[in-house]
């Protein structure tokens, strides 16, 4: 079983730059998407990603980074 990881490439709140690297190195071989999530209201406000088909926020990007862990295929 792989990870899915689902980024918004054009929410305010979200740096991609910074994201996506973090989540590669949780999970070198998940499948990175980046592009609209239609969570835009969220995502002005919050730091989000889907994983696994779940949305999950944060108020910080670490803080997203440990609710990603805890979401993660074994």
């Amino acid at each position: 079983m792989s990870n899915e990881f689902r980024v918004c490439d054009e929410c305010k709140m979200i740096n991609i730059k910074t994201l996506v690297p973090r989540l590669k190195e949780i999970d070198a071989d998940a499948e990175v998407e980046l592009g609209c999530q239609s969570y835009c209201g969220i995502g002005f406000k919050k730091h989000f990603a889907v994983v696994n088909g779940r949305y999950l926020t944060a108020l910080t990007e670490d803080q997203l980074i440990e609710k990603v862990r805890k979401h993660l295929k074994k």
